[in-house]
């Protein structure tokens, strides 16, 4: 049984983790084969516009695999897990998050790599380092406060309090928040709506948009004017059509 499972639809991958049983909890084992997923999904730029990362069952995912660790699973390199979010991060298609259930600590970073987040009414958000006496090491540190801001998240991390989708939604953590049986359906409008639009533009967006948070303000004007990737081979196509209509 595959541990990330991928469907395509009109343009868009849908994976998700496959471990109900386990809350989806992020095993090494499950890494691996996310990270295949990932530098597939980097190469087809031309069939696949945006992307969905969502968990089976009732959590997107209970976090990193303290037991699968325990065990003995290991992963190919010491910071594996970390540069597969990187990786999530580098994806020239946009990637929206579909967080329903439990998504604490690890499983946090993993849905912050992702561009969006849609949350469900049962999502319980949280980061829980402090409860056990360590320290991110994946990326909370610096995504968490670029997405809600540095008090916030400061917060949320010092206190390690749960956060329900509804705040997510309030804080900034999430784009927004709707019924458990309407995550799915409404992720996939979500993501129609992306690739209705040029791909080329998405990718320049995404890239712009990233690229300009590495940088002062005024380097990152610079950096969308002198790097940008310019206009879509198909433009004039689509202001024809624009104008027919």
């Amino acid at each position: 049984m595959a541990l990330v499972e991928r469907k395509d639809q009109n343009g868009i991958a849908i994976l998700s983790l496959n471990r109900p049983e386990a809350l989806n909890a992020l095993s090494p084992n499950l890494f691996i084969e996310l990270r295949e997923h990932i530098e597939a999904l980097a190469k087809e730029t031309e069939t696949i516009g945006c992307v969905i990362l969502r968990g089976e069952g009732r959590s997107f995912s209970a976090g990193n695999d303290l037991k699968a660790i325990g065990a003995g699973e290991r992963a190919p390199s010491p910071h594996f897990q970390a540069e597969t979010l990187e990786a999530i991060e580098r994806l020239p298609q946009p990637v929206i998050a579909a967080v329903q259930g439990h998504c604490y600590t690890g499983s946090l970073e993993l849905a912050l790599a992702c561009d969006l987040m849609i949350a469900g009414a049962s999502a319980k958000l949280a980061d829980t380092h402090g409860k056990f006496g360590m320290a991110p090491v994946w990326g909370m540190s610096q995504r968490l406060p670029r997405r809600i801001g540095l008090l916030a998240a400061k917060e949320m991390m010092f206190s390690g309090r749960v956060v329900s989708g509804a705040e997510a939604a309030e804080i900034g953590l999430a784009n927004k928040c709707v019924p458990d049986e309407a995550l799915d359906a409404a992720c996939l409008e979500m993501a129609e709506s992306f690739v209705a639009n040029s791909w080329h533009t998405l990718r320049a967006d995404k890239w712009l948009i990233n690229g300009g948070l590495d940088r002062t303000l005024a380097d990152a004007i610079v950096f969308e004017r002198e790097e940008s990737p310019g206009v879509a081979p198909d433009m004039a196509e689509r202001v024809a059509g624009f104008n027919k209509k």
